[in-house]
């Protein structure tokens, strides 16, 4: 039985679009820090802007940068695939002055690194990865914690399953996926032992064909609160709502898509985040910041850009009382405080410990409670 959660434990502006065949510049061989003389800013996204998810939210933060920063240029680009591709529409907003450069999606990290070697003036940020080598003095990551609000709505599926049985509609088996699968299992769990999450992966970031396969096999299955992460979200969300099911949305804000089934979710608000990264690097200060690193920040260290959505009128107040009490010992503790058990019942983390956000960004394996099967190396 999983015991409740343990204390111990970023002239107005137009953004200009730009498209996935940028020109190549030469290397710059300034000596200026980082990303100070800029006089533009680029956000690649690799989906559209307006997904109901993933990437409509890191739109949403760059408008805020294009707020903040009235003379700043801001510079977007849409569907930017995980390949070289990214590196030469980087390379074409750098041609068009920006010095700062936000790439935002998990498989841009190669291209980014390679742009921030050719450019040592520009400032080059990417969302939600880990560079595992030596931090370039232009570069860094930077992302929330996921996984804490992803554990809160766990506690609100738990409370409104009647089946016992809770789906997870996921891309791939990255870190990321990996910790919201678990925290959301365990959230449930806390309030509801016996509870399940079936994990299913569409092996894409947004292919609506898969996910709405996903979804009726779910639902076959019996499972009667769904969630999600995926960069779209509506399909799900839409199927779950029309089979009279409970929701628990990703990314944004979809309640207006499932005004019946509409329980809680998580979103991004990444606009302080980003101004704040912005604003850092236009005084000259990247290099030795908090930003040139892998820079994570929770309830315990900071305001994360990750929130709680707001509830659905099904939500009643002792399930909002719950997730209240859960994220208040989120500040001193973790979703993942031990004893946790991965699904073969090996013990995984020991009872007492509260591991720190480097090691849960390396979990790689599925906790007790969890259906489904991780791909092997």
């Amino acid at each position: 039985m999983r015991k409740p959660l343990l204390l111990a434990l970023l002239l107005p502006l137009v953004a200009c679009s730009a498209n996935t065949t940028g020109t190549a510049t030469t290397t710059s061989g300034g000596t200026a820090a980082p990303g100070k003389d800029s006089a533009a800013v680029g956000f690649i996204f690799v989906g559209p802007k307006d997904d109901y998810g993933y990437n409509q939210a890191a739109y949403q933060g760059s408008q805020e940068v294009a707020k903040a920063f009235p003379n700043l240029e801001v510079i977007t680009a849409e569907n930017v695939p995980e390949d070289d591709n990214a590196a030469r529409v980087m390379n074409s907003m750098i041609a068009k002055g920006a010095r700062i450069i936000f790439a935002t999606s998990y498989g841009h990290l190669d291209a980014a690194l390679k742009v921030a070697a050719e450019h040592p003036d520009v400032a080059v940020v990417q969302q939600g990865n880990l560079i595992t080598t030596a931090v370039p003095a232009n570069a860094g990551t930077f992302f929330g914690t996921v996984y804490e609000p992803v554990y809160l709505a766990g506690i609100a599926a738990g409370k409104a399953t009647k089946s016992g049985k809770l789906g997870y509609v996921y891309a791939f088996p990255i870190t990321q996926t990996i910790d919201n699968i678990n925290a959301f299992e365990l959230g449930a769990q806390s309030v509801n032992p016996a509870v399940k999450t079936y994990a299913v992966s569409t092996s894409s970031w947004c292919d609506p064909a898969k996910q709405a396969e996903a979804a009726a096999n779910l639902l076959k299955q019996g499972v009667d609160v769904i969630t999600q992460h995926q960069d779209c979200t509506a399909t799900v969300i839409k199927a779950t709502e029309a089979a009279g099911k409970f929701t628990v949305g990703y990314h944004a804000d979809a309640s207006a898509i499932a005004p019946k089934g509409w329980l809680t979710g998580s979103q991004w608000n990444w606009g302080p985040l980003y101004t704040d990264i912005v604003k850092t690097t236009l005084g000259g200060g990247f290099t030795g910041s908090k930003y040139n690193a892998n820079f994570r920040v929770g309830y315990k260290t900071g305001e994360n850009p990750f929130v709680q959505s707001p509830y659905g009128p099904m939500v009643d107040e002792a399930t909002k009382s719950e997730i209240d009490k859960a994220r208040e010992l989120l500040k001193t503790g973790s979703p993942f405080a031990g004893p946790i058990k991965d699904q073969e019942g090996k013990i995984r983390i020991p009872e007492g410990t509260v591991p720190d956000y480097t090691t849960i960004e390396k979990i790689d394996y599925f906790v007790d409670g969890v259906v489904g099967t991780l791909p092997k190396a």
